[in-house]
């Protein structure tokens, strides 16, 4: 480095450490950028075939449900729903068919269709079988025996896929974690080997300009004597001086044009990582959303459970008042069969009477007929209530762990926000520091200015300087070799 000037040292030393802080930044930057950009694919993909995975078991839930109803009362408008269902299935499939990327998702997709088109093959046989008007308990029986368990298998297919997507997340999850863990130990390397350059560069110079400051002071110092008494010679050494500090003093500019460059590029990176910091916070809010829409699923199911409880407490309040017309049918019975003994016994008189009770005993047993009936439709309805509000529990189980996952998500975001915002202020105290470093380097400019001007008030005074010209001129050259030593050669 000896062919180095000695502002062009000072640059260098500075240089270098600027270089290191830049390098500290981007590498700081792309970490963030890497770690955005696989929450950005955990959100975009995993996340979202998560969720279209549930649509789709809920929908498959309500056909169930619809091909139930229609069983129960062969009303239309579960016809009516049922279509609508099949249609919103085939939808959300098509939908998982365009985003799988894997031959495992594939596979598992494949299967629910399967399993599918054989649950909606078996339940339209059930419901052709109900418009033949056959009795509800072989209906019921029919749809235990083959709805229930192709159901089943669809429910089974449906999780498959939906722990295939878990697993996607969960690697993506942990992918990103690590991304995150080596970036910032590459940070930390690169500060600490960037502190240790910095720390060598700052010994080296500082030697190698002290021994060489030293060498010229010692020639100062044996030239004092003849300077105080050849007051006359400093004339031209004054001279050379100024010269010398003029060019000081346009490095000193030059490193304030740098340390002010310095300045703004700390100030866009701090605006980069606020941009970072707001798309991150943007994010938080989408998962905030999603986790209100998620609570007010939660709280629907839970009506509809409560509406389903109430319905099975009416239900059984309707046996017991089935009970009691069934007491009083056969009460009505046992007086029929009385009035009818008595008929006989009073001969013609009371064989009108007789028709009579024959009559009131056949509606007797027609009435218990009916609410036998009834209560076999009854116990179907409290079946039916029964596994509807088991789904239920399902769907909320899930929603339950739907809400778990966007609580995780949640979390990594907010700590994305946290480092973004520690990027951020180091960004500011990096551009604080450097300003800092600008207004001493101006006043070194200012001090420098000053000691030109008293040169310049020394060179107007010293007008005795003939005798030590010769020593002067040497000790000038040698100052200007450790100034500009390619000048001075």
């Amino acid at each position: 480095m000896g062919w180095l000037s000695f502002g062009q040292k000072i640059t260098l030393g500075f240089a270098v450490v600027v270089v290191l802080g830049l390098a500290v930044g981007g590498l700081s930057v792309y970490a963030l950028r890497s770690v955005v950009a696989e929450k950005d694919l955990i959100l975009a993909v995993y996340a979202q075939n998560l969720i279209v995975a549930e649509k789709l078991r809920t929908a498959v839930q309500e056909r169930t449900s619809d091909n139930r109803g229609y069983l129960l009362t062969r009303d239309d408008r579960f016809l009516q729903n049922l279509r609508e269902s099949r249609e919103e299935s085939a939808r959300l499939v098509d939908e998982l068919r365009k985003r799988t990327t894997t031959t495992e998702e594939a596979k598992a997709l494949g299967k629910i269709e399967q399993a599918s088109a054989a649950q909606m093959a078996v339940a339209d046989r059930v419901m052709e079988a109900r418009k033949k008007d056959p009795t509800a308990e072989a209906v019921a029986k029919q749809f235990q025996d083959e709805v229930v368990p192709r159901n089943l298998d669809l429910e089974k297919a449906i999780d498959e896929f939906a722990q295939i997507e878990e697993q996607r997340l969960d690697g993506a999850r942990q992918q990103s974690t690590a991304s995150a863990n080596l970036a910032g130990s590459m940070v930390v390397g690169i500060a600490v080997v960037g502190a240790i350059a910095a720390a060598v560069l700052a010994y080296g110079l500082s030697r190698l300009l002290n021994r060489q400051i030293g060498t010229a002071v010692q020639h100062i110092q044996s030239s004092s004597t003849e300077l105080q008494s050849a007051a006359n010679q400093q004339t031209t050494s004054t001279k050379e001086q100024v010269a010398s500090m003029n060019e000081i003093a346009t490095t000193i500019k030059e490193l304030v044009v740098t340390a002010r460059q310095i300045a703004n590029s700390a100030q866009r990176v701090a605006g980069i990582a606020e941009e970072t910091a707001a798309s991150a916070r943007k994010g938080e809010q989408t998962i905030q959303k999603s986790q209100d829409a998620a609570g007010l699923i939660r709280r629907q199911v839970d009506q509809i459970v409560a509406h389903m409880l109430d319905l099975g407490k009416k239900s059984q309040q309707i046996g017991g008042i089935l009970d009691i017309i069934n007491e009083l049918s056969e009460q009505t019975n046992i007086l029929a069969i009385n009035a009818t003994i008595e008929a006989a016994g009073a001969g013609d008189a009371g064989k009108r009477f007789g028709v009579v009770a024959d009559e009131i005993r056949k509606l007797a047993d027609r009435v218990g007929g009916s609410t036998k009936e009834i209560k076999g439709l009854i116990e179907e309805i409290r079946s039916a209530v029964h596994t509807t509000v088991m789904a239920t529990e399902t769907g909320s189980k899930a929603v339950d762990a739907g809400t778990r996952q966007f609580d995780e998500v949640t979390g990594q975001l907010t700590q994305i926000v946290r480092l973004v915002e520690t990027t951020r202020e180091a960004a500011r105290e990096i551009e604080l520091s450097t300003k800092q470093q600008t207004t001493a380097v101006e006043q070194v400019n200012l001090a420098i200015a000053n000691v030109s001007q008293a040169s310049k008030e020394s060179e107007a005074s010293s007008a005795q300087t003939l005798q030590t010209v010769s020593e002067l001129a040497q000790l000038s050259r040698n100052l200007v070799r450790l100034i500009r030593p390619r000048a001075a050669s």
